[in-house]
């Protein structure tokens, strides 16, 4: 029996039920992740995560696992469903809590950007210029006109002072300065956290998405399992199956075709089980050969030759 790593903790239980039946029923049908591939058409590394718990497998491979262990599939596809609604409840909720722990962090770095925004701001200091301001007394009062001999106007009145405009010195930035930088660092803030959402959510896509199928090396897409129906009769006090037309070719483990279908026909007409009726001699068709072959005193070598065939026949 192979041996399989432990299931993750974290798996959720219905995930674990399901992972656990179908390692249960590729054990007893002893077929290699490479034969769950040329008969399911999901690849062999595909079938890896899904009986080691890393990957949830489509319905679709479930119910071609039952398909080609005999078993019933409605259980299974039942499972399946519920496994498949805890499986998106858990991603679901690693997604809220992978936005809401980006999101406290792009708070706790604008809290600290915008303590630290008013230290560089205060210069104050550049701004005042009271000294090249305030120069009244370099400025001259204008000489009292003189009158036609030379002499002083008395009448001319005081002296008028000219007025010194000044301009109040600046007391520092401009009181809606801090706000607009701390808006604009909140709204960089929070491009960068959709940003970070966006990305998360695109790559659990990616990981949600089916696994690409992985054609066999010895077959094409194009090209489907050929199907074979039994049609047993006797004739001749032989029976038949009428698929191989009565050939006896001595076949073994491994082969295909329509003399394997013929084997797996006249088994199953004698009670003993092959699996499907695929013309694939694989392990359910080598143990059924060989309980037959142990039954009639045959050698159970599991290969089908002349004293076999003759055997099945009568």
């Amino acid at each position: 029996m192979p041996r399989y790593k432990p299931l993750p903790a974290e798996l959720d239980p219905c995930v674990r039920q399901l992972v656990e039946r179908l390692r249960r029923l590729k054990d007893h049908s002893e077929l290699t992740v490479r034969h769950l591939a040329a008969k399911t058409g999901y690849s062999a590394k595909s079938w890896e995560r899904y009986l080691g718990g890393a990957s949830l497998p489509p319905r679709e491979a479930v119910e071609a696992l039952a398909r080609i262990t005999g078993a019933d599939p409605v259980p299974l596809l039942a499972l399946h469903d519920v496994a498949a609604d805890a499986w998106g409840s858990r991603r679901a909720g690693s997604v809220v809590q992978a936005r809401s722990t980006t999101r406290k962090q792009e708070g706790e770095r604008e809290g600290e950007r915008e303590l630290e925004q008013p230290e560089e701001l205060e210069q104050p200091e550049e701004l005042e210029q009271p000294e090249e301001l305030e120069q009244p007394d370099e400025l001259v009062q204008p000489e009292e006109p003189e009158g036609p001999e030379g002499s002083t106007r008395a009448d001319a009145g005081p002296p008028v002072t000219p007025a010194v405009l000044t301009t109040a010195p600046a007391t520092g930035p401009t009181a809606g300065r801090i706000p607009h930088i701390a808006l604009t660092a909140g709204v960089l803030a929070l491009t960068v956290a959709v940003l970070a959402a966006l990305l998360l959510m695109l790559r659990l896509e990616e990981d949600l998405a089916p696994a690409a199928v992985a054609a066999p090396p010895t077959t094409t897409a194009a090209s489907p399992p050929p199907s074979y129906t039994c049609h047993v009769t006797r004739l001749d006090d032989r029976w038949s199956a009428g698929i191989n037309k009565g050939r006896d070719t001595e076949i073994f483990y491994g082969a295909t075709g329509a003399d394997v279908a013929e084997a797996q026909c006249l088994l199953r007409r004698a009670g003993i089980s092959p699996g499907g009726i695929d013309g694939m001699f694989g392990p359910l068709t080598l143990r059924a050969v060989k309980t037959f072959q142990q039954r009639e005193g045959l050698v159970a070598d599991g290969m089908l030759g002349p004293r076999s065939w003759k055997a099945l026949r009568g």
